[in-house]
């Protein structure tokens, strides 16, 4: 629910006391990012988790962001599709809409790079990453593009955005199988 900051009712189940641990060091990571979460938001320091579908990307940011507002912290689980629809609706107010993002002491963004393709879209996005930056604010990412996509992007605004993004957050890479494939074959 809004209120706890998870907009995704599936999101909510995800804990590190449902975890399955079958990545041991991402489960790891996660932990130690929730410990010392407070070093880290002061030095404005992220995570970026990059890799395959189905792998736990948007599991393991989840559990942050529900192990961090158990703890009092304020956090949003969200996307970039949601946020643009959301300020497609507004006539006015656009910007305060962006600014208010951080009121949240981390901001998850699931799934970066399902968004449509646009300028008004690579506006918003850059915007959004920008407002954080600039307030000194960490973002938990989850994308599914590859490395290779994010060390050298073709798209001079997909370079700007990335470059920003490698400042702001430790880039750690999820690999495993696809659990949803394996929970579709298993049912």
């Amino acid at each position: 629910n809004r209120s706890r900051g998870i907009l995704d009712i599936d999101m909510m189940k995800c804990t590190f006391e449902s975890d399955d641990k079958a990545n041991v060091k991402i489960s790891g990571i996660a932990r130690r990012y929730v410990e010392h979460f407070q070093k880290m938001k002061a030095n404005g320091k992220g995570l970026l988790f990059f890799g395959d579908t189905g792998v736990g990307k948007s599991f393991i940011a989840a559990c942050i962001a529900n192990a961090l507002i158990d703890k009092g912290y304020k956090c949003l689980v969200t996307n970039f599709p949601r946020i643009i629809n959301e300020l497609s609706g507004l006539y006015e107010g656009k910007q305060e809409y962006i600014n208010d993002l951080n009121r949240y002491e981390l901001l998850v963004i699931d799934d970066l790079a399902i968004e449509r393709d646009t300028e008004y879209t690579a506006e918003i996005v850059q915007n959004v990453v920008d407002s954080r930056y600039r307030a000194g604010l960490p973002m938990i990412v989850t994308t599914n593009l590859k490395i290779s996509e994010l060390m050298q992007p073709h798209d001079i605004r997909k370079k700007r955005l990335y470059s920003r993004l490698k400042e702001m957050c430790l880039m750690i890479e999820v690999s495993g199988e696809d659990r949803r494939e394996k929970q579709f074959y298993e049912n």
